[in-house]
């Protein structure tokens, strides 16, 4: 068969002869069309040059592959014009325009520094119009009844949120198996994989995102292989079309039925990569084994970039003869996008090897790292993330949480400022759901609390991220241009309790009916907080470890001058005995004698009991507090979360376990005393952050964990008086739907202790003591429905024994639903986290609090005469330092209906009450602030007096 014969492009010259209009001839011509282009398909053509009849096959689709080709370098970036759009491509047509007026707009601009008083936002179309003040031209372009308007009245108005790593949608809430998509086990290195591919539409959290803030997130593949998978940028509002892949932010290519195309120009991809612990742990492994996987893919990876570019090569001089079709492989294609400098990788290190290894590893193979993940240690090697390949990659971290696994226990409070004083870029972000994304900002107010900067911290979570991910033409910003993603707050968003009264996403309105409280003028600046040098110094110089001791333990007198606030607890709870701004006359001094308040009043009155040797301590402005009480952690039971050999352990399971004989079989009861583990480094950051008092139950995951115990947190050993502060203090039992048996089950058994003489030996006489109203009932409980038994079933031990027991819910996530019966019950509550979050089917009916509801869960707990308490999540003892901002923001989300003193009592006498601790106990320690209240960003604690170990501690 003949092949058709096609000159040379140079050789085709148009016909001069103009064609006949016959019908006949046409048909002939279009017959003769189809003829050659059928040939063309069925045969590679030829090209015949001048002179020698040299044939070269030409592929069909020669065109495309010289443009495929030549953009294969081409590095992703928004089209020149995109700053001059007219509308977002999110646009959701009738969306109405907003006139935000009367604004204090932190714009983002000049490294954080621009903020804009008295300002105006104009937005429409999905993006923002105006900055400033919106020109008349803009506003008479309007019909003013169809335009929405926002009086600001002053509000700090910000740029969305912007979460560089979490696993919204993919790790939903609350936490089913049909919807754990986090991880897959079926390999290190799996660049194909996809988090867009599991992203859940229907997460719980999505909501409660939005109500902090956070606008876009990047939705990251877990954390136990090598080379998880691709990640994908959203947005976090709901779509009309509600699909995974309408939430997409500037997606990399386009999804069709046949696989990929990307887009031009390019846009940027996003990878997720881990090294360390967990893809040892997960895969049975070691770090050689991790690297040596990384070292195995992108030389695939590489030899298939070597194939495309000879490919290309002889594409761009003609060679067609033989070229084929272009070397492509769905399994290595991100990562040769990597080697190709258009992937931003997201990459989970923590310690110095870890980092070394990928730094190195980036060398190797010629790639950059957008930014180190948790990275723990990135404060003490900043010149090593500076050898890496490209450019120096920025840090995203948590701000306190560390110490849960080996590769994080020397994670610092001051890894932010250390590293931005080294030039080094650091985003804060939530890992969500590890952190509620909910209260990123949170963790940028902690990192500006421990010495970053201000307007770096507040770039930490809006346009450092953006940056990062490559998306800083649109996001992180309020610029004219930029997508309409806008929050306005209740105060600074750096103050504490900072909550949005109205979140824009795409222009378009989030919160349907914002509930918001005034807040005061001291919370509508940034917090002056305090000075941190000599620790930031120390943590380098201890090689992250430095000491947490007391510098100075004192028995003597100490004098606490210059003091502005007293709480004390008299009794009664906890009360405000003085304020500086109620009070005119001679200033107030505080006496401390061997650990024990002596006297309050002032020199006159107080000079006699102090002799010439006293220590003064001035408190410039600061206030004298009860000391806390934290509990539902394991916090002196742990060093390290995820290190066995660290930890007192779990005990049996009594309604699955068989215990030894010798423990008496199933008759024995646990203490926690048996197992403290004094001076970690958890406790005694707790103690340096004014919690003095810990009270911990057995670590268990079934019925009966065992008795509590109190121990003082800055104690060196158990053998110091007063160490243990009491060394039986509840029973302690859990009830939850996820228990290996059924609800039914875990009540009758509680029944039967308690009604049928189900009880014998030790458990019996405890058993007795709670019946006698010696010692409280807690329970570790979140459902409502199962509260209710348990009401139920307290009703029927009091009807029948005459008992009445002091029964305490612990966790209660959903005890507001059940607030007046708790009330009339007599049941305590300690709401652990003080935040809820539906981590669980049985968590996830809570009161998320203002801006979605009007009232949080303290505050309706509160209404009804129950007596609440605030704990830390069970497996968080990092979080006990938090416990005072904890209730400071509880106090916050009151809108006034909790004082000062109220707030301080959530995590003091209160729970000393539901916790079953001897009368004084809280009364018996003192903490002494600088610069504010133990409640306030602006203060620090700087010493602790303890009557029952006599001394002042000073830091």
């Amino acid at each position: 068969m003949e092949k058709a014969i096609i000159a040379p492009y140079s050789e085709v010259r148009p016909s001069r002869v103009k064609l006949r209009q016959h019908p006949l001839l046409r048909a002939a011509l279009a017959f003769s069309l189809l003829v050659a282009c059928g040939y063309a398909s069925l045969f590679t053509a030829y090209t015949a040059s001048r002179g020698a009849d040299t044939r070269v096959k030409v592929p069909i689709n020669a065109h495309e592959i010289i443009q495929k080709c030549a953009h294969l370098n081409d590095i992703p970036g928004p089209p020149p014009n995109f700053g001059s759009r007219k509308e977002s491509d999110r646009y959701i047509p009738g969306t109405k325009p907003t006139w935000i007026k009367n604004a204090t707009i932190w714009t983002g601009n000049i490294d954080g520094l621009e903020v804009i008083l008295e300002g105006d936002l104009f937005l429409d179309k999905g993006i923002i119009k105006a900055v400033g003040k919106v020109p008349a031209r803009i506003l008479n372009a309007y019909d003013h009844d169809y335009l929405s308007v926002i009086d600001a009245n002053g509000s700090w108005v910000s740029p969305g949120i912007v979460d560089l790593h979490s696993h919204l949608g993919d790790y939903s809430s609350p936490k089913l198996r049909g919807s754990d998509d986090t991880n897959s086990g079926k390999g290190l290195v799996q660049p194909w994989l996809r988090s867009l591919d599991s992203l859940n539409t229907h997460d719980d959290a999505y909501q409660l995102s939005i109500a902090g803030g956070v606008t876009t997130s990047v939705i990251l593949p877990g954390s136990a292989n090598a080379i998880g998978g691709q990640a994908f940028v959203i947005k976090l509002r709901p779509t009309e079309e509600r699909s995974p892949s309408s939430m997409l932010l500037e997606p990399p290519f386009t999804f069709n039925g046949s696989g990929i195309e990307e887009v031009q120009p390019p846009r940027w991809r996003q990878l997720k990569q881990a090294c360390g612990e967990n893809p040892s742990r997960f895969y049975s492994g070691t770090r050689m084994d991790t690297i040596w996987a990384y070292r195995q893919g992108y030389e695939e990876a590489r030899k298939l970039k070597v194939k495309q570019d000879a490919y290309c090569e002889k594409a761009a001089t003609k060679q067609w003869d033989g070229l084929g079709d272009f070397p492509e492989d769905l399994r290595w294609e991100a990562l040769v996008d990597v080697l190709r400098g258009k992937v931003k990788i997201q990459n989970h290190c923590y310690e110095a090897v870890d980092l070394d290894g990928i730094v190195r590893l980036t060398n190797e193979f010629k790639f950059p790292i957008a930014a180190f993940h948790h990275a723990h240690e990135t404060y003490l090697v900043p010149e090593l993330l500076k050898k890496a390949y490209g450019h120096t990659p920025a840090v995203a971290l948590f701000a306190t949480n560390a110490r849960y696994k080996r590769e994080s226990y020397r994670g610092s409070e001051f890894a932010p400022r250390i590293l931005t004083d080294n030039g080094i870029q650091v985003v804060m972000k939530s890992d969500h759901p590890v952190l509620n994304s909910r209260f990123l900002m949170y963790e940028a107010q902690q990192a500006h609390y421990f010495g970053l900067a201000s307007n770096l911290a507040l770039a930490s979570v809006t346009s450092t991220p953006a940056q990062i991910m490559g998306q800083d033409h649109r996001i992180g910003y309020i610029r004219k241009g930029f997508d309409a993603d806008v929050v306005i707050w209740d105060s600074h968003p750096l103050a504490v309790g900072a909550t949005p009264k109205q979140v824009f996403i795409d222009g378009i309105a989030q919160l349907k009916k914002p509930f918001a409280f005034p807040k005061s003028d001291v919370l509508q600046r940034a917090p002056e907080t305090p000075n941190f040098d000599e620790e930031t110094k120390a943590a380098l110089e201890y090689d992250g470890l430095p000491p947490l001791e007391p510098k100075e333990s004192i028995s003597d007198v100490v004098i606490f001058q210059n003091f502005d606030s007293l709480f004390l607890d008299m009794g009664n709870g906890v009360e405000q005995i003085f304020t500086a701004e109620n009070y005119v006359g001679e200033s107030q001094i505080a006496v401390v004698q061997n650990g024990k308040l002596a006297c309050i009043g002032t020199t006159d009155v107080c000079i006699t009991s102090v002799n010439v040797d006293s220590r003064t301590v001035d408190l410039q402005g600061g206030s004298l507090a009860p000391g806390l009480v934290s509990y539902g952690s394991p916090l002196g039971l742990v060093h390290i979360a995820g290190e066995e050999s660290t930890q007192d352990g779990e005990v049996f399971d009594s309604l699955m376990d068989k215990l030894p004989t010798i423990l008496g079989g199933n008759t024995a009861v646990i203490r926690a005393v048996d197992g403290l583990q004094f001076a970690t480094r958890d406790a005694l950051l707790a103690y340096r952050s004014g919690v003095t008092t810990g009270v911990t139950a057995p670590c268990s995951s079934g019925l009966l964990a065992g008795l509590s115990t109190a121990f003082n947190t800055g104690a060196a050993h158990k053998l110091i008086e007063g160490a243990v502060v009491q060394d039986e203090v509840a029973l302690h039992v859990s009830l939850s739907l996820s228990s290996s048996v059924s609800v039914s089950t875990q009540i009758a058994t509680l029944r039967r202790l308690f009604l049928g003489g189900g009880a014998k030996g030790e458990l019996e006489a405890q058993v007795t003591k709670v019946l006698e109203g010696k010692i409280p009932l807690v329970i570790g409980v979140h459902s409502a429905d199962i509260m209710a038994s348990l009401i139920q079933l307290k009703s029927e031990i009091t009807k029948e024994t005459g008992s009445k027991i002091q029964m305490t819910f612990a966790g209660a996530s959903e005890a507001h639903m059940l607030a007046k019966e708790i009330g009339a019950a007599g049941v305590g509550v300690i709401l652990s986290p003080a935040r809820s979050f539906p981590f669980f089917w049985d968590m996830r009916r809570i009161l998320p609090g203002p801006p979605l509801t009007q009232h949080s869960a303290v505050s309706t707990l509160l209404a009804h005469n129950v007596t609440v308490g605030v704990g830390v999540n069970f497996d968080e003892s990092w979080a006990v330092r938090n416990t005072r901002f904890d209730v400071s923001w509880a106090s916050l989300e009151a809108g006034g209906e909790i004082s000062k003193a109220g707030a301080i009592a959530l995590a003091s006498s209160n729970l000393e009450i539901l916790l079953g601790l001897a009368s004084g106990t809280v009364s018996s320690n003192l903490i002494a602030t600088t610069g504010g209240t133990v409640l306030d960003f602006e203060s620090k604690v700087v010493a602790v007096a303890s009557a029952k170990r006599g001394v002042v501690d000073l830091f």
